[in-house]
């Protein structure tokens, strides 16, 4: 068989079962959360102020952006598993990262220059770089599991795209503990915890969802 009809073969065989596998990361995804939200609830918890918080435009928005990088980063992950992948998966996140960079404009011009250091740094940094990866060990295996019964045309690029949703899912429930809500908090220590989660499950998926 040629390689283009092993592709197209592939193609084929992986549209008739994209809904059963979209299903089976979906439960991946429950379960992977899950467990996280067990760890979370036991050694975290929400934050204490969490009603007022809700009032707030930042808090918000915090949310917002996690659960929108979820599900963006569930449609990359769909897409990666496919033979025939776009090669600009990254195009998917443009509507994120046009989300982020608005939130980051208005939260510049809402306070003064003497504030925004304060804002970057926050107060829980340090937890914030070790608990979003911790919070996503367990869908980030979860779901490379479920990878493996794709075919990506590159693993490498499918493991990362896991390791960005399972970064996306710790992030989502560490956000609601998390007393930091300003977008220069959010988009600089979100973003730097969720790295090596996203290269941990890169380096998984070379080796892990070949075919």
């Amino acid at each position: 068989m040629k390689t283009e009809q092993l592709l197209e073969a592939l193609v084929a065989d992986q549209a008739s079962r994209r809904q059963p596998i979209a299903r089976s990361l979906f439960r991946a995804m429950a379960l992977g959360a899950g467990l996280s939200l067990l760890f979370f609830a036991v050694e975290l918890g929400v934050r204490v102020d969490i009603g007022p918080a809700l009032e707030t435009w930042r808090f918000d928005l915090k949310i917002v952006t996690v659960l929108l990088a979820l599900v963006l980063a569930t449609g990359l992950c769909l897409d990666c598993l496919r033979p025939d992948a776009s090669p600009h998966p990254l195009r998917r996140l443009l509507p994120l990262l046009a989300v982020v960079l608005t939130a980051i404009a208005v939260e510049l011009l809402a306070v003064p220059l003497s504030g925004w250091k304060a804002r970057l740094i926050g107060t829980n940094w340090l937890i914030c770089l070790s608990m979003v990866p911790i919070l996503s060990f367990a869908p980030l295996a979860a779901i490379l599991a479920v990878l493996r019964r794709g075919a990506p045309a590159s693993p490498t690029r499918a493991g990362a795209a896991a390791g960005f949703l399972a970064a996306a899912c710790g992030a989502t429930l560490y956000a609601f503990h998390c007393f930091d809500d300003s977008p220069l908090f959010v988009a600089t220590w979100y973003l730097l915890a969720a790295i090596p989660v996203v290269v941990i499950g890169a380096v998984a998926g070379s080796r892990l969802l070949r075919w």
